[in-house]
């Protein structure tokens, strides 16, 4: 008797209860309430039904109040929901607990020097030697400041950083390589959703709550994280504008609290501040800020700046002579982003500007061969599984980089252009055991040719050979 009542325990351990009235399992709504009758209803059910009391004239309720909490086991449950809107099972089965891996504290010992960390990012990121550089030397610095944590007489200010580059060429990636190698909590965040304390959208402390999230709600951890904030470039200034600024200008102010550092207050579990959310106070003083984006259309602001001496005369600067610069943008300065709609305060706090460099055919047909984790070298996985090897040869790396070249969207081109003429391949290979080997070629990229398919016979027998 006593070993079947262990097990139901046992397997009603195993399972989460249901809200009646939402049907959300105890794992999202958040506590349940237990009513007479085996009734499970969450907090914010049980304020809408106080809520139709109040509309049907019964009388101010608020959840909150616990004297009228005493006539719950009064209330007629079917005035507010009818009987199939009330699921048969209120259960359904915890997901079960990820186990924690242990992880290596960063210290000051274990810190990696900027070469170090500029090797690490060579490993998957092509190209952008510049921009590896600096990012490598701010984080070292900063982590060493945080570290240290001894400041005496000389009190070392943080370095955040902007960085300034075309769509598609590895902002994102290289922030998320790094702090994946550092094993820092790294929160990424988009600026388009912020807005102005008291309007509909994010408020600048949203990025501190995704930080928090990341770092598991361990305040201290996240206060040595790492906030990515992308798309920067959307919170410009706007220009002739006669409404009020809520997602421009006024997100550049808020963040300046942020960026500088102070005791901010942050919703837990919640993007927003309302009343049934819990506060904690982050600082943000040892939290590293990057704020990235294109910024289209800046150098058109960049030549007008650099061609003020165009003139009539032997030594006077053409007017298109950067138009076909594609490195323009190395120019940019603080002038130029704030004629774009950056407001000075917001730059200076973000004395680290830096900018990357446009992809180009050769970086492209880099991008291919020689990361870690090359899309293409993630395809030859997928059919490896399959016991088929895939090939590439030049001229389909070539007919790729021209392919991604054309698109102009950086290197998010690639994954688009291998989805498109890998589909057929990984379609058609599962149905057919014989297929030892695929080779892609240029022609096939084009649309003019087809790929070159070997059987697993004359596959392995050149597959020997190669070997011998």
């Amino acid at each position: 008797m006593s070993d079947s009542i262990d097990k139901n325990e046992k397997k009603d351990n195993e399972y989460e209860e249901y809200c009646y009235m939402c049907r959300r399992p105890e794992s999202v709504a958040g506590k349940l309430i237990n009513m007479p009758g085996d009734i499970h209803i969450c907090a914010d059910c049980m304020q809408k039904t106080f809520d139709s009391f109040n509309n049907n004239g019964m009388g101010g309720m608020q959840f909150l109040d616990l004297s009228n909490l005493s006539n719950i086991g009064n209330i007629d449950m079917s005035r507010f929901m009818s009987q199939n809107d009330i699921p048969q099972s209120q259960k359904v089965k915890k997901k079960a607990a990820k186990p924690k891996k242990e992880e290596a504290e960063l210290t000051l010992e274990t810190i990696p020097a900027p070469h170090v960390i500029k090797g690490m990012l060579d490993e998957y990121v092509i190209g952008q030697e510049y921009a590896k550089k600096v990012m490598s030397v701010a984080v070292y610095n900063h982590y060493k400041r945080v570290l240290t944590d001894t400041m005496d007489d000389i009190e070392i200010e943080k370095s955040n950083m902007l960085m300034v580059g075309p769509t598609g060429c590895g902002k994102t990636y290289i922030v998320k390589t790094i702090a994946r190698l550092l094993n820092v909590p790294l929160a990424i965040t988009d600026a388009t959703t912020l807005t102005e304390a008291g309007y509909i959208g994010d408020d600048v402390e949203s990025v501190l709550s995704k930080l928090l999230a990341v770092a598991d709600n361990d305040v201290e951890k996240a206060e040595r994280g790492i906030v990515f904030i992308d798309e920067i470039d959307k919170i410009a200034k706007k220009h002739n504008s006669n409404s009020r600024d809520v997602s421009g200008e006024s997100v550049q102010q808020g963040l300046l609290k942020l960026l500088e550092g102070a005791d901010v207050e942050v919703p837990v579990g919640s993007g927003s501040k309302n009343a049934m959310v819990p506060l904690t106070t982050i600082n943000t003083r040892n939290i590293l800020f990057i704020c990235g984006g294109a910024f289209p259309d800046i150098e058109e602001i960049i030549k007008s700046r650099i061609n003020k001496q165009a003139s009539i005369g032997f030594r006077a600067d053409l007017k298109d002579k950067y138009d076909n610069d594609p490195n323009l943008l190395r120019q940019v300065t603080n002038d130029d982003l704030r004629e774009f709609g950056m407001i000075p305060e917001f730059l200076g706090r973000l004395p680290v500007l830096f900018t990357l460099d446009a992809l180009d055919k050769d970086m492209y047909i880099k991008i291919l061969k020689e990361p870690k984790n090359a899309i293409l070298k993630q395809y030859k996985k997928l059919l490896a599984l399959d016991e088929v090897d895939l090939r590439f040869d030049e001229s389909a790396y070539e007919a790729i980089a021209e392919e991604a070249v054309s698109r102009k969207t950086g290197a998010r081109a690639l994954r688009a252009i291998i989805e498109k003429f890998m589909l057929d391949i990984m379609y058609q290979i599962p149905r057919d055991d014989s297929i030892g080997r695929v080779t892609i070629t240029g022609d096939y990229i084009r649309g003019t040719g087809s790929p070159i398919i070997e059987l697993r016979g004359v596959a392995a027998i050149e597959a020997c050979a190669t070997q011998a």
